[in-house]
């Protein structure tokens, strides 16, 4: 069941400019940074009550996030959601018809279980869902 947003992430096409400018700012309080290899992406975390803002830059100029920001350019990524079953809400919406990137979660920041919704099935939003591994994921 999803229990809460997580995060809203934005791709920036200068990570250290962005960090600058929410930090410096808009005052609010950075996190820190971590490579999430198998998302090819350079992850700085905000935090904001109740929630968190990530912005996102291509790791080593490759993979998803380079060409969002090739196609659409620097803004809105994608809006993720915490569950706390992450198989059984893949299960749950792809008998609704949603369609995933993926057939299966990967890994994620901070250890957890990702999986993106495909835009197509959420009104153009790309959605993630993601599952911290403190929590044992369901048996598929």
């Amino acid at each position: 069941m999803l229990v809460r947003l997580d995060h809203i992430a934005v791709a920036v096409p200068d990570l250290s400019a962005a960090i600058r400018r929410f930090q410096e700012d808009l005052g609010l309080h950075f996190e820190g940074q971590e490579d999430v290899a198998a998302a090819q992406t350079r992850t700085a975390f905000f935090a904001v009550p109740g929630t968190h803002i990530e912005l996102i830059h291509p790791l080593d100029g490759q993979g998803p996030v380079a060409g969002f920001l090739e196609k659409r350019g620097p803004g809105l990524h994608h809006l993720c959601f915490e569950t706390d079953d992450i198989h059984g809400d893949m299960q749950r919406l792809a008998a609704k018809g949603y369609r995933f990137l993926s057939a299966a979660p990967t890994p994620g920041a901070h250890g957890s279980l990702v999986v993106f919704i495909h835009p197509k099935s959420a009104d153009g939003v790309l959605i993630e869902l993601t599952q911290r591994l403190s929590q044992p994921p369901a048996a598929e």
